[in-house]
């Protein structure tokens, strides 16, 4: 809290007291001003936001089911709306901003909350034909999921924003806010951010749209490419494997350093310890397995347990939260909240009528399970109150997670409840494929109401340190929600055709393939590895036990090697740039002009993945003439010139003139 403190001095533009805890009889004033009315919803503001829901969401699809990692697209899209309206000369925009943010931010989070779990039917498809898949259950699943996150959460606002205010660091809406309020600095600073974006942006599109599309260098440097590593993976079935990916550099930079290492500890965990364990110690058949093999089929297990036991975890942590919240709702459901009318900057959508619009998607829920996916009245309603119940007790539990280290475990809940889910189905009568269908359908409804649930504490976080109207923030929300569930049903199909999600060459979407591989055996009569599982969640306790993030350890645990080695260097790069220099508050804008840059290319190779996946859908082939032992060693020399890249251009700052902007009236 000290640092970020200090960081207020250097002309943010944020009070003092933002980021710390308030006194006894101290208040905190926002940027603008909380009384009076602000230019905020506009048809501008509007149309911006809406269209970086969709392209981000396209973008945000193609990459997390690439890697298994959603970027933030918050900070992407405040740069942009940021440049925008100084570029289009508006005046007081900051308003407009904000709310350009949280509805194009809507596309990250249904994102995360489709493609962790929809794309597992098309994973079991191979294997089970009669498996149907409809744009309209994909659409639906993630739309209704997402309106039930807004709802759900809209209750807890005022104990995450404003009752805990400075007691919980926001690392994702501390960045956004910083970069929304530039908009009112100078244009010339504005000017030189949209510039290193830009350029950011231009050189991780670039390079990851050569090496996907051409394949000049190889997209992933592996120790199976040398006669050495070979030899000791079939020995030892020990591997090493990194993905040179500019997306993914940017993306462990963001991370950081910290949970960075913790995932990758987690994952040499498995690839470095167990896996070598079971092929060298285990039975003839897994022995006789590559070590991928014994990944995929065994190792990744234990992590599956671990992520679930996560999940629990957080759930008692937050127990008294929940409590409480539901408290703050109930008073003033009854009018009993307070005798004095809220100003503008605390005016949240009706109590009563959040109540009403629970009831009303609650009922949708059940007409949708009943008629779109299950077919039985009986089954549908034991459906609808295990996504009613584990969604709204999972969501303080999400909300709690971003607002503490702004990574949302909805994987790892969602994990469990299918579970769950598919325990209570299988025991009232449906299994099969039917009960895949059924069970993957409901877990992205809940995947996507916690995923919305995380996110939108974010905004709503963002909103109050600036002064935004949450009620307005609120209600345009879901249509954000609406236009990116269209949008990710859409890519899903699409990518799907170009590359599958299963097989050689597919793309890897990590979590749905977890997730089929924990659904199959349960609806199929198959053996179910709960030992697996329950070694996996006892590893978590312990982790918790010991003060070690669980639910990082164990999301390394069955996320493949290559894709999180990256994580590791991005995050050591992060590292690097905050403490090249003696001068704290050099080393602070180092760091800070590295996250804009990471940020680049995150969005970058992002938007040009979707551009090399258009190029294959159009049929384009390239007959690659360079040796794969060429491409792993230009592979190498590629990965080391972006880090270099980075690393430089992050370094390249001046100390700017405190200038506070004034606040607005």
């Amino acid at each position: 809290m000290r640092e970020t403190e200090e960081n207020m001095t250097t002309g943010t533009g944020l009070p003092e007291n933002a980021f710390r805890e308030l006194g006894a009889d101290e208040q905190y004033t926002p940027v603008m001003h909380p009384a009076h009315e602000q230019k905020e919803v506009t048809p501008y503001s509007v149309i911006t936001g809406l269209i970086m829901a969709i392209v981000f969401s396209a973008a945000a699809a193609y990459l997390g089911l690439k890697v298994g990692q959603v970027f933030e697209a918050a900070i992407p899209i405040a740069i942009i709306a940021v440049g925008l309206s100084n570029a289009l000369g508006k005046k007081n925009a900051l308003g407009q901003n904000v709310i350009i943010q949280s509805i194009g931010a809507c596309s990250g989070v249904i994102v995360a909350g489709a493609i962790f779990t929809l794309p597992a039917l098309y994973i079991l498809q191979a294997s089970y034909p009669d498996i149907m898949v409809e744009f309209y259950q994909i659409f639906l699943s993630s739309l209704l999921g997402g309106i039930l996150g807004i709802l759900f959460f809209i209750p807890f606002r005022k104990y995450f924003v404003k009752d805990m205010h400075g007691k919980y660091p926001f690392p994702e809406a501390t960045a956004t806010t910083q970069v929304l309020i530039t908009s009112q600095a100078s244009k010339s600073e504005n000017g030189g951010q949209a510039k290193t974006l830009i350029i950011a942006s231009l050189i991780g599109g670039v390079y990851d749209y050569l090496v996907a599309t051409f394949g000049w260098w190889a997209e992933t440097v592996t120790s199976h490419a040398t006669a050495w590593g070979t030899a000791v993976a079939e020995k030892t079935k020990l591997v090493f494997s990194c993905n040179t990916g500019a997306a993914l550099l940017g993306l462990g930079y963001i991370v950081g350093l910290k949970y960075a290492f913790v995932i990758f500890a987690g994952s040499i965990f498995v690839w470095w310890i167990v896996i070598p364990l079971m092929g060298t110690y285990g039975a003839p058949e897994i022995a006789s397995l590559a070590p991928e093999a014994i990944f995929k089929d065994y190792a990744r297990m234990i992590g599956i347990g671990g992520i679930a036991m996560a999940g629990v975890i957080g759930i008692v942590k937050s127990w008294p939260i929940i409590m409480q919240a539901i408290g703050l709702a109930g008073r003033e459901l009854k009018g009993k909240s307070s005798g004095v009318k809220e100003v503008r900057w605390q005016l949240d959508l009706s109590m009563k009528h959040i109540v009403f619009y629970i009831a009303i998607a609650l009922i949708v829920v059940l007409i949708f399970f009943w008629l779109g996916v299950i077919h039985n009245i009986g089954q549908a309603a034991v459906a609808w109150l295990v996504v009613t119940v584990i969604a709204f007790l999972f969501t303080t539990v999400a909300a709690n997670a971003i607002a503490i280290v702004g990574s949302n475990p909805v994987s790892g809940m969602t994990l469990m409840t299918l579970i769950i889910a598919s325990a209570i189905f299988v025991a009232i009568g449906m299994k099969g494929t039917s009960g895949i269908v059924a069970s993957m359908v409901i877990g992205g409804v809940v995947c996507t109401a916690l995923s919305m649930a995380g996110g939108f504490v974010t905004d709503l976080k963002i909103g109050y340190w600036l002064g935004s109207t949450p009620k307005k923030q609120e209600s345009w929300k879901f249509l954000g929600t609406f236009v990116s569930a269209a949008t990710v049903g859409g890519v899903i199909l699409v990518l799907n055709q170009v590359y599958g999600f299963s097989g050689d060459n597919a793309l890897v979407a990590p979590q749905a393939n977890a997730m089929a591989k924990v659904i199959e055996p349960l609806m199929m009569g198959g053996d179910t590895p709960w030992i697996l599982y329950m070694v996996g969640a006892i590893l978590a306790l312990i982790l918790n036990w010991l003060g070690v993030p669980a639910l990082a350890f164990c999301l390394g645990m069955f996320i493949p090697l290559q894709l999180n080695t990256p994580m590791l260097v991005g995050g050591a790069v992060a590292y690097i740039v905050s403490h090249s220099s003696k001068d704290k508050k050099i080393n602070d804008m180092r760091r800070d002009r590295g996250t804009l840059i990471a940020s680049g290319l995150i969005a970058g190779g992002a938007l040009f993945g979707v551009f090399a996946a258009i190029t294959r859908f159009a049929g384009f082939e390239y007959d690659n003439p360079v040796p794969a032992d060429m491409q792993q060693i230009l592979g190498c020399v590629a990965y080391a010139l972006v880090i270099a890249y980075l690393i430089w251009d992050s370094k390249r700052v001046k100390l700017p003139i405190p200038k506070n902007p004034k606040r607005i009236a």
